[in-house]
């Protein structure tokens, strides 16, 4: 029994360190797992904290995400009616803008229609220059490409008018006026010249006639010159074209002057009225009277004629040129509104 126990010891000693170690090491383990239980206890407070704060932004988020959604619904709503409203405000644009276009089409209608008028009683193209030239700087400003037909219209308009002659209506009435004025001097066909009469009376008048001494000759001489101016008082000689111009009484010799001037006056009234045929057919007749009951060996009567004629061809140049052109296009553009 003795030479055992130092054996057991040893095993004894052995056990008894393995249990003490075994127990230091239980009691690190318990130590450990009480820490990891108090860290795991902390972290679960932790994630519960974390949790109920998570939940607590996700209730705000989720609030937030709900203001946000019915702004974003009142902002598309406001969003439509702007849209609405932009879109009513463009038909609105437009509509005024349609409005103003046919507003200046009108207008300029009728200003050119107002100045054509203007210019057919006066004979001037001046009111007619300036309505287009209104018209183009008003098409001009407004930039609109569907009146661009429009102002090459009147851009064409104004070109062939400034180019084209027209005479001076003023200087026409005058010319006519002094036709008019002309009438009573003008000599009748069968009128017998007294002055030619007289002067072939002293053209028999003998170049010696300082030679006479005689009171006897001297009153001969005077009765062979009276008579001979009367016999040249009652008998002409001449060439007659117009042998019904040689029987006028003196009545009628009136009423052919006054005939004359109211065809004088005809013509005048005419190209006031822009009746330019019928003052060339009351010209045509003027002349006619001229060259069948006046003399027509007269210098007044020749240069009467000369006069007419001139009247005549000057009224051709009377003409107004018409703006057709202008006229369509404006046509046109009030039918495209």
């Amino acid at each position: 029994m003795t030479g055992r126990i130092p054996g057991i010891s040893k095993w004894g000693v052995a056990v008894g360190a393995l249990a003490a170690l075994g127990v230091m090491l239980s009691l690190i383990l318990m130590q450990r797992l009480s820490v990891t239980q108090e860290l795991l206890a902390r972290q679960s407070q932790d994630s519960g904290a974390s949790a109920l704060e998570a939940k607590t932004i996700a209730r705000q988020t989720q609030s937030q995400l709900q203001d946000l959604t019915a702004r974003l619904s009142v902002l598309e709503v406001r969003l439509s009616e702007v849209a609405l409203q932009r879109t009513q405000l463009e038909e609105l644009m437009q509509s005024l803008s349609r409005s103003r276009d046919e507003n200046l089409v009108v207008d300029i209608e009728s200003a050119i229609r107002l100045a054509q008028q203007q210019a057919q009683l006066t004979g001037s193209l001046e009111p007619l220059l300036a309505a287009l030239k209104s018209a183009e700087l008003r098409v001009q400003r407004t930039a609109q490409p569907r009146l661009a037909p429009l102002q090459r219209a009147i851009a064409k308009d104004l070109s062939r008018i400034r180019s084209t002659p027209l005479s001076d209506t003023p200087a026409l009435l005058v010319k006519l006026d002094e036709l008019v004025r002309l009438v009573d001097e003008l000599p009748l066909a069968n009128a017998v010249s007294t002055l030619q009469a007289g002067r072939a009376v002293a053209a028999l008048k003998p170049r010696t006639e300082d030679n006479f001494s005689s009171w006897w000759e001297r009153s001969w001489n005077l009765a062979l010159k009276d008579f001979w101016a009367e016999v040249k008082d009652l008998v002409r000689v001449g060439r007659v074209e117009s042998p019904e111009s040689v029987l006028l009484s003196p009545e009628q010799s009136f009423f052919v002057r006054e005939n004359l001037k109211l065809k004088m006056l005809n013509a005048r009234l005419g190209i006031l009225a822009r009746q330019l045929e019928t003052s060339r057919t009351d010209l045509n007749a003027a002349a006619y009277v001229m060259q069948n009951y006046f003399d027509p060996g007269s210098r007044k009567t020749q240069s009467a004629l000369s006069l007419v004629r001139l009247i005549q061809s000057q009224t051709h140049n009377l003409e107004l040129p018409r703006v057709d052109e202008t006229l369509a296009a404006l046509a046109t553009a009030s039918a495209g509104r």
